[in-house]
């Protein structure tokens, strides 16, 4: 499985975890199939989705993670969490996150991912790790 199929899988699976209202890591028991990098993805989300959710809230003004539709926000979660990681190169982490809310959600949405992850690239580049919103617990 290509490491674009596997985020495809992981942004299914972390889908599917918020409509059902269930753990992801619980869900990936239910879909054996999924490769390893997959799973690795859906893992690292589900334990530091505060902090990823806290960074977002910091670099969507005006568009809280709650108004974001479920696909668009996942994409990000994998996106912001690959870059923080530094394990893959930025371009395949942006445009991989782009194209992949573009799939599912059309070209405003890949925009909308775009600015965002650039936004938190930014950060990272200044040599600060992207800090949570205000107010936030970051955890």
């Amino acid at each position: 499985m290509s490491r674009h199929t596997a985020r495809l899988a992981a942004v299914e699976v972390l889908y599917a975890a918020d409509v059902r209202g269930t753990d992801p890591v619980a869900l990936l028991v239910e879909r054996p199939q999924v490769a390893a990098y997959a799973s690795s993805l859906v893992t690292a989300v589900a334990a530091r989705r505060e902090e990823l959710d806290a960074i977002l809230e910091a670099r969507s003004i005006g568009w809280p993670t709650h108004r974001m539709s479920p696909v668009d926000l996942n994409v990000l979660r994998i996106g912001v969490l690959e870059l923080l990681e530094g394990r893959v190169p930025v371009a395949v982490v942006i445009d991989e996150a782009v194209e992949l809310a573009k799939r599912f959600s059309g070209e405003p949405a890949g925009r909308f991912v775009n600015g965002i992850l650039a936004a938190v690239l930014s950060d990272l580049q200044a040599g600060a790790e992207p800090s949570p919103a205000p107010g936030s617990s970051g955890s």
